[in-house]
């Protein structure tokens, strides 16, 4: 799966620690839509802005009742 990211949503782990308060700002005004969280090198998190959460969540939410629904079923059933 790819997603997509600009250089200054990508903080390390440290940072977010050290400076969670304005990072936490920066996602709440809206200046950055996302954080990537990486730890030893790697992409370990993402931080969201709880609307956007909630957003996503509704979407795979009605995504899983399109699939339910679509699903081919065994005769009979």
């Amino acid at each position: 799966m790819s997603s997509s990211f600009s250089k200054d949503e990508i903080v390390t782990a440290t940072e977010v620690v050290r400076n969670f308060s304005h990072e936490l700002k920066s996602l709440t005004r809206g200046e950055k839509k996302k954080l990537v969280i990486v730890k030893n090198n790697r992409f370990e998190a993402v931080m969201l802005p709880f609307e956007e959460y909630e957003r996503m969540s509704e979407a795979v939410s009605i995504l899983e009742k399109i699939y339910d629904k679509t699903k081919i079923r065994p005769h009979g059933n």
